[in-house]
């Protein structure tokens, strides 16, 4: 007669879960916003808006993972920075449209659950909700034997926010002439791992422990910097900046992203070298040997966000996002679109 096979021996050990995030629950209800309601642990979470904050309130909602960026938490053993990049994808794509950002989940699947990796990953996800102003109310914790390798995970998030229709940002009102504010990412951000570990790690043989002198830190410091979140000081300074719209410059980067917020009689013209290009950007051009344009539609290039504002309010924002203690600069124009025929022209 045969053995009887347990979940647990098939792989899946329930109770090992249950006590990793047993652990973190006063880390997570550190997140919570006072619209939270209800206990944790329950088949849903609940959250009460206030909607007398608004007149005619609207939710917006985003989703995104991290990417091959985790293959890098992986080589590493660092895995306390990727949470923050799971938070900051979907929490600065909602910061697009000038909406807050309410609450976020999360879906952590692994081949088998490794404490201390869940841990520290949930942590910066709680990490990346602080730092959004949104609450972790929930998620989900999947352990799949023989899905994923050994030490191996993938990540999923989902946020929603809220705004008032009335002070929605769509781009409906850029004009020629208005301006574009380009403000500075941490580095590659969730962007490009594909590429750059094909060339920095297979071809030129680095190791996330190579210490490259352009950059001043290990290869893995640098590839780990976890994406900046734009949140609370745009947020702070939308009523007075005349904004018209806004991109997150993620996959795709700036010829990808920026024509999604346009209207389609307007293009954008981006001035080469206005702001500074942080080194990480110089090698992964030299070693893959890459043109500048390849360069902007795989990569933020430095500039993890842009504003398109009026062009008589232009100083008056630079000088507020520099108070926030944000890099920014001046970096093109909107024009006509039917002068270049181009949605985005990259010009020296």
């Amino acid at each position: 007669m045969s053995e009887k096979i347990t979940y647990k021996d098939a792989g899946v050990d329930i109770d090992l879960a249950d006590r990793v995030i047993g652990s973190l629950s006063e880390r997570i209800r550190a997140t919570f916003r006072p619209e939270v309601i209800g206990r944790m642990g329950g088949f849903a979470a609940q959250f009460r808006p206030n909607w007398t904050r608004f007149r005619d309130p609207v939710l917006v909602s985003a989703t995104d993972g991290v990417g091959t960026k985790l293959k890098i938490a992986f080589l590493t053993g660092i895995h306390d920075t990727v949470g923050i990049d799971l938070v900051a994808m979907s929490v600065n794509d909602i910061l697009v449209t000038g909406a807050e950002p309410l609450f976020f989940l999360d879906y952590f699947a692994t081949g088998a659950i490794e404490a201390e990796t869940v841990q520290a990953v949930i942590s910066g996800i709680a990490r990346g909700c602080e730092l959004a102003g949104c609450s972790l109310i929930g998620g989900e914790t999947a352990e799949m034997p023989d899905f994923y390798g050994p030490g191996e995970y993938d990540l999923a998030g989902f946020c929603v926010g809220i705004l008032d229709r009335e002070s929605s940002v769509d781009g409906s009102k850029v004009r020629p002439g208005d301006q574009i504010i380009g403000i500075a990412s941490s580095g590659l951000h969730s962007n490009g791992f594909s590429l750059v570990r094909k060339v920095l790690l297979e071809r030129c043989g680095y190791t996330v422990g190579s210490h490259l002198a352009e950059l001043g830190k290990t290869l893995g410091e640098e590839l780990l910097t976890p994406t900046a979140i734009y949140v609370e000081p745009i947020l702070e300074l939308l009523p007075e900046m005349s904004v018209f719209a806004m991109a997150h410059i993620t996959g795709g980067g700036f010829t990808g992203n920026i024509p999604r917020v346009l209207p389609e009689d307007c293009s954008a013209l981006i001035r080469k070298g206005t702001w500074d290009v942080q080194p990480i950007f110089h090698v992964i051009q030299r070693e893959a040997r890459l043109d500048d344009d390849e360069m902007f539609r795989t990569f933020n290039m430095g500039v993890g966000f842009v504003l398109v504002v009026s062009a008589n309010r232009t100083d008056a924002a630079l000088e507020g996002l520099r108070a926030k203690g944000l890099g920014c600069a001046l970096i093109g124009e909107i024009e006509d679109r039917r002068k270049t025929d181009q949605p985005v022209c990259l010009v020296e």
